[in-house]
């Protein structure tokens, strides 16, 4: 029964994918449905399917996703990916996969390591390798066919992963594993393996009834389609919703060099003689700090507020809601409380409660802050004889001149010193090499998907190749926005792959033959995702399952945000901050009033984090029932906001439920873990200052202990054997003036 299942769903799987965008959520929750409880109207639907699709799927000469890539590690071969390789490689992998997975569950061997775990570990490689690329791409490089292909396939990766993880026989193998794991006699990452493996089922579903396990897929798909529709829309409004100026007198404040960027982007968008600032993913916007017209600020700070909510095809309010009723009926379905629960268990926070009670120590000290800066913003205001309040557009504007009052220092004062190419080389990289030992050297001979892209192979101390580094720096139409770290290839010693990574940031890119300068929060960002790239480029793992930054969300920060410390540290931002056009080292006062205002708008800056992470706790802690609709979902936000304390109008959160990416994919009851994570963060920090700096003794000592490890350990343990005792709270409170 079990074989015929696999092969079944594996041929209809192939059948809805050469379909093409118009089969429906509908129509693909409706055949699964088929497969997994028949004799219902839905095995109408999936024989009409069948029937439908006799004819077999066309398969382009050559698809590179079929085998892997020729190229050096198995770098995708971007140079000969064409549309039309996608929907018939995701079709071959899913039906390899579902073969190979029917081959585990059917045999009649007693299970072990070796005949259950290791060749799952080791199957669906074709529908890897392209899920990566498409996904990667759609992220950094999207263009209407992708997006057409992702609303097809998102919702049938969902029914593929189901049909492997609520599979019986399948899971009955890996139950026998559990049991007897004291007794096998395997090392820790065995052992670890089979004890994930098994939660990783059960917290899928394995263990539900026959009608449960059918709720359970509908769930699933419907929420893969409502994630598709939700990206979608942010990156098609986030477009549509660019700021247009008239005049360049309205810019009075930016760089020329920003203002030809605004003047060039006009032109792309047929705008001659006009200026468009694109919005970015945060609530705030980087050119309100500089821009001195009041009206354009209050201009784009409201239509960033609005992305999502105002009606039209692009209001998100509906999905939302929609994704947080379904996240709260799949946990209930799992046996616990609310989606937060669910998801908190297998975090390191393990508890509502805990996070709850993080949060709440945090936010009234972090608004007493904010308060007491707003006062002081106004006080400039008042000096200046403006006859009007502080708000929300002015923050940033107001704040980058009481940096020039207390420290002797502005933004635009640090930009020329901040050239990204030196950033990343003499930054970056420098401080990798000096505490890990390691060197980077840039290939030119390897393909890219866009001419912004850059590709540096990494050697380890000992000359031999780490790993693949890809850079895309530049902010574009067809990026989606913030920054973020991939991985094309995983390390993996059971599949002999060294890793290949990407960091993707949204940097504005500057007219042609001008320098790419950055805001230090740019730089931070660069410091930070290339800790997320350490982390995936250390990793020394056996089995895939562990690679790289396959930790909890409330751990995975951690390493990324430690890299950050670089980014300030003397000697490496002596190295970095030259002048673009001098080469000039950063003048010593300058650098003393830098690192002298680490703790500059941290009231604002804690505050601005912490609502966003209220209110992502606040809709995933509720029961199915107690979903707000559409129409109420931001009422719901707001009085969250008023009752954590975190609602300050002059600090709107840094997402709100529109445009709250975060949340509606991989962070979701999870965007707490930036500060959660800060704790250890902060308390590594202090660890390598009490223990001798930027040595290579401490870079290893941190490299072996934790960023090589990946998930193969407790979290928590890793931390423990890097500081050799528990984390202190402590350090944190006192980096952001909470102490």
């Amino acid at each position: 029964m079990a074989a015929y299942q696999f092969v079944a769903v594996s041929t209809l799987v192939g059948a809805l994918l050469s379909s093409g965008p118009e089969a429906n959520a509908r129509q693909i929750t409706d055949a699964i449905n088929a497969q997994a409880h028949p004799g219902t109207a839905g095995h109408e639907a999936a024989q009409s399917l069948n029937e439908a699709k006799e004819t077999p799927t066309k398969m382009p000469n050559e698809n590179p996703f079929l085998n892997p890539s020729p190229l050096f590690l198995h770098y995708p071969e971007f140079d000969r990916i064409e549309d039309a390789h996608y929907v018939p490689a995701f079709e071959t992998g899913m039906r390899e996969q579902l073969v190979e997975i029917a081959s585990i569950a059917e045999q009649a061997s007693t299970p072990t390591v070796d005949n259950t775990l290791v060749p799952f570990e080791l199957s669906g490689q074709t529908l890897a390798r392209v899920s990566r690329v498409f996904f990667g791409l759609n992220s950094a490089h999207t263009h209407d066919a992708m997006k057409d292909i992702e609303t097809t396939v998102a919702p049938l990766l969902a029914a593929h992963r189901d049909q492997i993880l609520l599979n019986r026989p399948l899971f009955s193998r890996i139950e026998h594993l559990y049991a007897q794991r004291a007794a096998m006699n395997l090392d820790a990452e065995a052992q670890r393996l089979i004890e994930r493996t098994h939660l990783n089922f059960v917290r899928a579903g394995a263990a539900l009834g026959e009608e449960q396990q059918r709720r359970l897929r509908v769930i699933n798909t419907e929420l893969a389609t409502l994630k598709t529709r939700f990206s979608q829309n942010v990156l098609n409004e986030v477009n549509e919703l660019a700021i247009v100026v008239d005049h360049r007198e309205a810019l009075s404040g930016l760089s020329d060099a920003q203002i030809q960027t605004a003047a060039a982007e006009a032109e792309q968008r047929d705008l001659k003689g006009k200026f468009v600032i694109p919005l970015l993913n945060t609530t705030q916007q980087p050119l309100m700090s500089s821009l001195q017209n009041r009206e354009l600020r209050r201009r784009m700070l409201e239509t960033s507020l609005q992305r999502g909510s105002r009606g039209g095809d692009y209001d998100n309010r509906a999905i939302v809601s929609q994704t947080a009723a379904l996240r709260a009926e799949r946990a209930a379905l799992l046996g616990y409380a609310s989606h937060a629960a669910y998801m908190l268990a297998d975090q390191t926070a393990k508890t509502v409660t805990a996070v709850n009670e993080r949060l709440a120590a945090l936010v009234p000290p972090a608004v007493a802050n904010a308060r007491r800066e707003a006062a002081d913003l106004q006080t400039i205001i008042d000096a200046e004889g403006g006859d009007f309040k502080l708000a929300a557009w002015d923050w940033t504007y107001y704040a980058d001149k009481l940096r020039w009052q207390r420290y002797g220092f502005d933004a635009a004062q640090l930009k020329p010193y901040l050239e990204l190419n030196s950033v990343l080389l003499n930054g970056v990289f420098f401080a990798a090499e000096r505490i890990y030992g390691i060197r980077f050297v840039e290939r030119f001979d390897l393909p890219v998907y866009h001419a912004d892209v850059r590709v540096f192979e990494v050697f380890d101390e000992n000359d031999e190749t780490l790993a693949l580094f890809i850079f895309d720096a530049y902010a574009r139409a067809s990026k989606r926005g913030g920054a973020w770290m991939s991985a094309y290839v995983d390390q993996s010693h059971l599949a002999d792959q060294r890793p290949i990574v990407a960091n993707h940031l949204n940097v504005p890119e500057p007219p042609p033959g001008e320098p790419t300068l950055l805001t230090f929060e740019e730089v931070t960002t660069m410091f930070h995702e290339f800790g997320h790239a350490l982390h995936g480029m250390f990793s020394n793992v056996h089995y895939p399952s562990f690679a790289g930054t396959s930790v909890p969300r409330d751990f995975v920060e951690y390493p990324s945000q430690v890299n950050e410390m670089w980014s300030t540290w003397p000697e490496v931002l002596a190295n970095y901050a030259r002048h673009y056009q001098s080469k000039a080292a950063i003048p010593s006062e300058l650098l003393e009033k830098v690192l002298a205002a680490e703790q500059f708008n941290q009231g604002y800056a804690t505050t601005e984090y912490l609502a966003a992470a209220v209110t992502d706790q606040a809709i995933h802690q509720l029961a199915t029932d107690q979903i707000p609709d559409a129409e109420q979902l931001l009422h719901f936000e707001t009085d969250a906001l008023d009752q954590a304390g975190a609602g300050v109008e002059l600090v709107p959160p840094r997402y709100r439920y529109g445009y709250y990416s975060h949340i509606l994919g991989g962070y979701a009851a999870g965007y707490y873990a930036y500060i959660w994570s800060e704790v250890l963060d902060a308390d590594t920090v202090e660890w390598f200052k009490e223990n001798g700096g930027m040595t290579r003794a401490n870079g290893q000592h941190f490299r072996a202990t934790v960023l090589s490890r990946g998930g193969s350990a407790e979290a928590m343990s890793l931390f423990q054997d890097f500081a050799g005792r528990e984390a202190r709270l402590a350090p944190l409170l006192k980096r952001r003036g909470l102490d």
